[in-house]
């Protein structure tokens, strides 16, 4: 048992470095001269790096929010399975836990459609999506598994 709640938390943690990485790092489209993110754009222009505030638009401030929104709800998740691990009482289900990382789960997926829907409109055609974007894709069936996890896991002494 101890092995398996080691091995959830392991998996748990790992989706919410890489939530982290996605939202911070900027390189979710990257090309030979510019890179993008969430936040800022960034090119290099007559030998000199410049960056420019990201476009104020709906949906990338949409974006913002469902990264944002999956980070916190997957760190309330992590919080709540230490706090149901040590209340919760035999035989009982981390049903509230799994709800929360299932919800970070749906937010980053949607988070990631929305920028791969609007994004061609924003970013140039000669970039292409960055390690950063491919990141949060893998953080969701982290999430995701993580979540399923814990609804069918049940506490044993």
């Amino acid at each position: 048992m101890l092995l398996l709640l080691l091995g959830i938390v392991i998996l748990h943690a790992a989706a919410l470095v890489l939530l982290f990485v996605s939202t911070i790092v900027s390189a979710w489209t990257t090309g030979s001269t510019s890179s993008s993110d969430l936040w800022n754009n960034c090119s290099t222009t007559n030998g000199g790096y410049h960056c420019d505030p990201a476009y104020t638009g709906e949906w990338i401030q949409a974006v913002q929010a469902l990264m944002i929104l999956s980070i916190i709800f997957s760190f309330i998740s992590l919080f709540l399975f230490f706090c149901q691990l040590f209340t919760l009482q035999k035989g009982g289900r981390f049903f509230v836990t799994g709800v929360f990382q299932i919800l970070a789960s749906l937010f980053v997926m949607s988070g990631a459609v929305i920028y791969t829907v609007m994004s061609p409109d924003w970013v140039p055609a000669t970039e292409a999506f960055g390690w950063a974007y491919i990141l949060a894709w893998v953080a969701f069936p982290l999430a995701l598994i993580s979540g399923l996890i814990y609804v069918i896991l049940r506490k044993r002494e």
